[in-house]
């Protein structure tokens, strides 16, 4: 209970409130209970690889923690603010399917996948992105990807 109550006061920096009851399922689709996949990593730890990283920004998208995107955005190439909450109609995630990982070095690596997502009432869409992330520190940020359809 100690480590759950840790998590809550580290997810609070994040602008995220994960639930107290039973853990569910996380949004990236890992089929593991968000308290042992992203959820640790929203509440502060650091991802284990570049994969994690990516899989704990859409789930990240999906709840809505644009100070986590952000945080996670390495600074040579993160924006000022997302607006998430602003966005009208917004944006509902609907999946994610990791097509592929590679790792350059140590350091440098690459995530290609797809998310699926509807805006407003509207039909069904994807975005095929190939990511590429940077680890510095000890800690793996997003750089920027390339979209295709």
């Amino acid at each position: 209970m100690r480590e759950v109550h840790r998590m809550r006061q580290n997810a609070r920096r994040f602008g995220h409130n994960p639930p107290m009851s039973e853990p569910v399922d996380c949004p990236c689709g890992s089929d593991c209970p968000y308290a042992g996949c992203c959820g640790p990593l929203h509440a502060g730890e650091p991802a284990a690889t570049a994969e994690a990283l990516m899989r704990s920004r859409y789930s990240a998208y999906v709840l809505g923690l644009e100070a986590y995107l952000l945080a996670s955005w390495h600074r040579s190439t993160r924006p000022a603010a997302l607006n998430l909450g602003q966005q009208k109609p917004a944006t509902r995630w609907h999946g994610l399917k990791v097509l592929r990982y590679h790792s350059v070095d140590a350091n440098n690596a690459f995530v290609e996948f797809v998310a699926k997502f509807k805006v407003g009432g509207g039909s069904m869409q994807r975005l095929r992105e190939l990511s590429r992330f940077k680890r510095e520190d000890g800690h793996w940020y997003y750089i920027g990807g390339e979209w295709s359809a």
